[in-house]
């Protein structure tokens, strides 16, 4: 269907809600990155094989009365991803959450559910007690959900369904009853903060680029989400794709701009294949291009695949990135709202920003206010990963404590385990511990504890994690990531590296502590850019909470945590060794002494840990202690 005028788009509503009002059930099945590795691609195949030309049931249309219409449907994340492939069966106003959903339950769920209204009590979600209903279950009920509204319930690909949802009426609303100016104001005066890391206002970003006195504006999306452990932004992407777009449209028509520019990560492949076909379809229903609603506004979309690069997250990076160029930064200002894509003035939000625009301009300024803390309104999507009982992706307030987070949405840490620690914020984050459980997460709070809100990531870690090999394996990362433009980073990140390799191999001292700190405060004062300023974090972070974890490792030469196999002993049980020599004979460095048919000794300082000895003993009399 061809949307070239406002009336266009109330017909397609009316036609979209035809369709969806026809369906008498709905069988959604996740297609999210998590659920699709577990096979929910099968699962779906199933369903549309074994209802396909089943007597009574029709997948499209109703041949005669009596028969049932089954919309067999993708959906977006539905969150709890470690419990998949999800389906939800939607009968009527009741819906009902199956887990760990295989091929060979498509048959019973089809017979029992769809056919009779039966829940089959095995596929549902079981945590304190059995749960029917997805919004029945703590993880999900206990989140307020905007960015991911959709998630779950609507076909990413489908234009249709997202028009049904609600979609475009923000983009109709801002080109026929608001001025460029009013656009502005209202996201100005909503507080949105951009969701990105910096958490810089995104009304007075706006403002900067639509003041800007060069005609030609660019509008640019960072979906490149590097960090280890986070999937906000590729969950949006792949499951709500059109959202995203219709922020970025609003974006571009309150700052005159024409074009817009999606950068993805190349790791996002499920993403890009979304995002280019909810663009050919706008292309074609004429949503997107020239005079779009028969109004005077024209935007026309890109996508640009990043090479993985974690630096070409930073704003400068990123435009030079799609302009072709190396990805690093650049010295500061002018800055991006001035001189960014082909050196032109650039509105560069994340996806997560521009998906909260069509509710804030549908809703207003105030609805979206009364939402978080006074300082940081709205939502903040978290990718919960780590030692805690249910992973996965969530939305909730901003100002929401990590203790209801973990505690309540996460149930607590898994196996009944004792929480010691999250790293939030990404590799460039910090952690925070029991003492900040209580803390509202938002983008004032954090920073007081050497911590960032960054894009969303949350790592959680519990007792047998080591804090000096977290800061260590952080470290790595940035390290390895550097674009090598400037020295602090460059050689700073290298430096600290190389101290904390030390310590974690048991050869630390204790001045390495001090050098560390030195080093993690020239970095984050000196470096260019903001993967630079923001590297140290963890170190720092971890360096005041858990000091005495990192002087146990150079003092006892210990890891409480068990994790760093290079302060392990290997020790043998006199009782219980035979003299067989095994164990000698196969050790590379030469470390164990011993007669034969005589208990042996494993000589430490000679030991190099590689736990060959422990191997190849017949009788069970090497052990390790730390």
């Amino acid at each position: 269907m061809k949307i070239a005028a406002r009336e266009d788009l109330k017909n397609a509503r009316l036609e979209a809600a035809a369709k969806m009002e026809k369906q008498d059930i709905r069988v959604l099945v996740c297609a999210g990155t998590g659920c699709v590795a577990s096979g929910s691609e099968a699962v779906y195949e199933e369903f549309r094989n074994q209802l396909e030309g089943r007597e009574g049931i029709s997948l499209d249309f109703a041949p005669h009365d009596g028969t049932k219409i089954v919309g067999v449907r993708h959906t977006g994340c539905q969150g709890i991803c470690e419990i998949g492939p999800l389906v939800r069966i939607r009968l009527g106003d009741k819906v009902v959450q199956y887990v760990k959903v295989q091929p060979t339950d498509v048959s019973a769920i089809i017979q029992r559910t769809i056919l009779h209204g039966e829940v089959i009590e095995h596929l549902l979600y079981h945590g304190q007690a059995q749960y029917v209903s997805p919004s029945d279950i703590p993880f999900i009920a206990k989140q307020t959900r905007i960015v991911l509204s959709n998630c779950g319930k609507y076909e990413p690909d489908s234009l249709s369904e997202y028009i049904y949802s609600g979609g475009f009426r923000a983009l109709e609303k801002a080109l026929f009853e608001m001025t460029p100016e009013q656009v502005i104001q209202e996201v100005s005066d909503s507080g949105l903060r951009g969701r990105g890391g910096a958490g810089f206002p995104t009304g007075r970003k706006w403002s900067s680029v639509a003041h800007q006195p060069d005609p030609v504006h660019y509008v640019v999306c960072n979906g490149d989400e590097g960090d280890p452990g986070a999937f906000m932004d590729g969950s949006v992407m792949e499951g709500d794709p059109y959202k995203m777009i219709e922020g970025m449209m609003i974006a571009a028509y309150a700052v005159g701009a024409q074009n817009g520019y999606i950068y993805v990560r190349a790791e996002y492949p499920l993403s890009v294949k979304r995002l280019r076909e909810a663009i050919r379809n706008l292309e074609e229903a004429g949503l997107l291009g020239n005079n779009i609603l028969g109004s005077s506004f024209t935007f026309h979309m890109h996508i640009n695949r990043g090479a993985g690069a974690f630096v070409c997250g930073e704003g400068s990076a990123l435009t030079a990135s799609i302009e072709g160029k190396r990805g690093m930064p650049r010295v500061k200002p002018p800055r991006t709202v001035e001189h960014g894509l082909w050196s032109k003035p650039t509105v560069l939000n994340n996806v997560e920003t521009y998906a909260n625009v069509p509710r804030i301009i549908m809703e207003g300024a105030q609805w979206f206010r009364s939402i978080g803390s006074e300082g940081s309104p709205g939502t903040k999507t978290f990718s919960l990963t780590g030692a805690i009982q249910n992973t996965g992706l969530i939305e909730v307030p901003m100002g929401t404590t990590l203790r209801q987070i973990i505690y309540d949405i996460g149930g607590g840490i898994k196996s009944g385990g004792t929480f010691k620690a999250v790293q939030i914020g990404g590799p460039s984050g910090g952690c925070l511990t029991e003492k900040e459980l209580d803390v509202g997460l938002d983008f004032e709070s954090v920073k007081k504890y050497d911590a960032i809100i960054g894009s969303g990531g949350m790592v959680v870690m519990d007792q047998g994690s080591c804090m000096v090999e977290v800061a260590r394996f952080f470290m790595g990362f940035t390290q390895r990531e550097s674009c090598g433009k400037c020295t602090p980073c460059r050689e700073g990140t290298k430096r600290m590296l190389e101290i904390l390799q030390k310590i974690v191999d048991g050869k630390g001292e204790l001045s390495d502590l001090d050098d560390l700190e030195n080093l993690a405060q020239m970095v984050r004062s000196m470096s260019l850019c903001g993967l630079g300023k923001s590297a140290p974090l963890p170190v720092i972070s971890t360096l005041h909470k858990f000091r005495d974890e990192y002087e146990e490792h150079i003092v006892d030469k210990r890891c409480r945590a068990h994790v760093c196999g290079k302060l392990r002993r290997f020790i043998i049980d006199e009782d219980k060794c035979v003299g067989c020599g095994k164990c000698a004979r196969n050790c590379p460095a030469g470390a164990i002494i011993g007669a034969r048919k005589m208990p042996h000794k494993i000589i430490t300082d000679q030991c190099i840990r590689c736990g060959t000895c422990q191997e190849n003993c017949a009788f069970d009399a090497i052990y390790i202690e730390y």
